[in-house]
């Protein structure tokens, strides 16, 4: 049945069907590849089985995912002027490439350099496009389409009711990619090159979390066969934040990002404690790092006695003072601890060979190898550059108030030396209760010993929370890399939060990263974000407050209620609306709410676990709130958020990210008396 000329949506709707089956084609031809006679062995073939299976992967057809969003009608025909693959064409921008049986492209990935002008072009800067459409879904299907002319000087500008609905669309499940949505401030960020490091400071709903991996997914596209080579890794802030925001690169066909939390990067030991906020500070506090070097180097001593190699007949006698030269010539090359004490040897049958050839001789390397592994020359090294064992070398710092007055003097007060020092020492590294922080020192002296291995981007979501020895221990894991750093200095909610983002990327290694701020808010209403703006003054003078783009103002009240029953009763009452709700309260409150919640047969989730049509209330300990969002949200008791925290002003920040976790509506729910900063 041939579609009707004058229906332009039938027709939109053919070419999405088309679309579908060439995907399915592509897949096919992928799946029918015959690799027998292409492997040379059997680990050829299980590599080559591997990418192919990804390949599959990549290319599936999800049902209720749109294959393309939107199209491109280009003015002119090509030129060196005009924007790359342009001839007057029509192009439609998905999230991936599709192409026919010829070859030719029915959908264009929206990462392409054409695909540019759909996020860029404006009325003031069409960029050769005469018209952009968007295309409205439902469950997977076109029900829509809207058009802007942008080289009709007729038309005037006007807000995207199809963008506007498809930002406030309810939602159920992990996050949604934003490939339909993009705006031109953040796709300047998304499209920035490989080879530099850019810092995010975004405001909540801004969209930056989205903004990072986007950027993954285009530096995938972009540098594909480097980034394959050198790997990329998303690290976030705890396991719940990292379940929900795993669906968003698969969804873009990229399936080999890493992910991981910091604890995860330096887990050398099992953690079995827990510091008190003075301790963890002063754990985290770069200073540490020198105390530590200091500390590692004392091990390299000055040889008192020379070096005495038998060899056959002959006896090769290096003096104490030559040791002495070549040990301070390894110190003076700055390398590190574990490099330098394999080169020693070598240095040393180095130069036993010169003596060797001033009496005549003529050794090869085989000579100076065999001279590195003499017993005398093994046994020279292990006396003046013993091997240390990086956890054992932390594990004396905090149990040995001499040995860490010694390597602190001049860098840490008694003061700071004393919170730090463990009150009973353990007795070894298995039986210490290491805590979160002494793990990164064990990190640091690590890399100290031997050089960590750098990957070529790294995404860092939820930075403004790390401690200044966390940014070193994630900088070490892109020393020849970039990085994406995304966060909120509002939201900052440990005692050692970022203060500034110059200090932080100085810390990560990175001081020349470019920061761009981005303020307008995509996802929180506009009634609860000036609400929640009222503390700003009090947790981040100077910041730019976040100014909502939301035509929808949002569902918002402030409620004041008699105990649990009120607040599950809120709680209910959003549930009748379409989408996701969190309960979100202070983490002591969370097993009254729970039992409440039980009692009234509500159904309901822990933070990081999927929602579903049935269940779409999760119960959200406010610790770990940060970086989910849900359609509607109940805070209970904001004061019982603040009191949680150590100090007046984290507890304030702690509030502020729970203020701002809703997408279309908060109810604030509160039995005592509101923090004064919300007046």
């Amino acid at each position: 049945m041939s579609t009707p000329v004058d229906d332009p949506l039938a027709r939109e709707r053919s070419h999405l069907a088309s679309s579908r089956s060439a995907l399915r084609a592509m897949r096919e031809d992928v799946e029918a590849l015959d690799i027998t006679d292409v492997t040379a062995n059997w680990v050829n073939a299980e590599v080559l089985a591997r990418q192919i299976e990804e390949r599959v992967k990549a290319l599936a057809d999800l049902s209720d995912t749109p294959l393309f969003f939107g199209r491109l009608d280009y003015l002119h025909a090509p030129g060196a002027e005009r924007a790359e693959g342009a001839g007057g064409e029509r192009f439609y921008i998905g999230r991936r490439h599709v192409h026919d049986h010829d070859g030719d492209p029915m959908v264009i990935d929206w990462r392409a350099p054409v695909s540019q002008p759909f996020y860029r072009a404006s009325k003031k800067d069409p960029m050769d496009v005469a018209l952009r459409r968007r295309f409205g879904y439902t469950r997977g299907d076109i029900t829509a389409y809207e058009d802007e002319h942008l080289s009709d000087p007729s038309e005037g500008a006007r807000t995207s009711k199809l963008l506007q609905q498809e930002i406030e669309r309810p939602r159920v499940g992990p996050m949604r990619d934003i490939v339909a949505t993009i705006q031109p401030e953040q796709d300047e960020i998304v499209r920035s090159g490989l080879s530099g490091t850019v810092c995010v400071q975004g405001g909540p709903g801004t969209g930056k979390t989205a903004v990072g991996l986007h950027r993954v997914a285009y530096l995938l596209y972009a540098h594909r066969e480097r980034l394959a080579r050198t790997g990329t890794l998303v690290i976030g802030p705890n396991r719940s934040f990292l379940h929900y925001i795993e669906q968003v690169l698969p969804a873009l066909g990229e399936l080999t990002v890493q992910q991981a939390t910091v604890d995860d990067l330096v887990a050398h030991v099992e953690i079995k404690g827990t510091d008190d906020a003075t301790a963890a500070v002063v754990k985290g506090d770069a200073r540490l790092a020198e105390v530590l070097r200091r500390a590692l180097y004392a091990h390299v001593t000055m040889p008192t006695e020379p070096v005495v190699v038998v060899r056959g007949s002959r006896r090769w006698r290096i003096p104490a003072y030559e040791l002495e030269e070549l040990i301070r010539e390894l110190l003076d090359r700055d390398i590190r601890y574990g490099a330098a004490r394999e080169a020693l040897p070598q240095r040393i049958a180095h130069a036993v060979l010169v003596q060797m050839e001033r009496s005549g001789e003529a050794p090869d390397d085989r000579v100076q190898d065999a001279v590195a592994r003499n017993g005398a020359v093994k046994a020279a090294v292990k006396t003046v550059w013993p091997a240390v064992d990086p956890a054992k070398l932390v594990l004396r710092l905090l149990s040995d108030a001499e040995f860490l007055a010694v390597h602190a003097e001049g860098i840490l007060d008694a003061d700071e030396q004393k919170a730090i020092l463990w009150a009973k020492p353990a007795r070894s590294v298995k039986s210490a209760k290491w805590s979160a922080a002494d793990a990164v020192l064990i990190d640091e002296a690590t890399d100290l010993i031997q050089r960590t291995h750098s990957l070529g981007h790294v995404v860092l979501d939820e930075a403004q929370d790390l401690s200044p020895m966390q940014y070193r221990a994630v900088g070490r894991r892109c020393t020849t890399g970039s990085t994406t750093v995304l966060g909120d200095l509002a939201q900052g909610t440990t005692p050692w939060a970022t203060r500034s983002w110059q200090e932080a990327l100085t810390h990560l290694g990175k001081p020349e990263a470019l920061v761009e701020e981005l303020t307008a808010g995509f996802r929180v209403p506009t009634d609860v974000i000036t609400y929640a703006s009222r503390l700003l003054p009090h947790i981040a003078p100077g910041l730019t407050p976040v100014m909502s783009i939301r035509e929808n103002p949002g569902h918002f009240e402030v409620r004041p209620v008699a105990g649990p029953k009120d607040v599950v009763e809120a709680c209910r009452e959003l549930l009748r609306h379409e989408g996701s709700t969190g309960l979100i309260a202070a983490d002591t409150r969370v097993p009254e709410l729970a039992e409440a919640l039980e009692q009234a047969g509500i159904p309901y989730l822990g933070p990081g676990e999927e929602t579903t049509v049935d269940t779409r209330l999760t119960l959200v300990p406010a610790s770990l709130a940060k970086g989910l969002e849900y359609d509607y949200v109940v805070l209970d008791e904001p004061r019982a958020v603040v009191n949680a925290e150590p100090d007046e002003r984290t507890g304030l920040r702690r509030l502020y990210v729970t203020l701002t976790r809703a997408v279309s509506g908060l109810t604030v729910t509160h039995t005592g008396p509101l923090p004064t900063q919300l007046a």
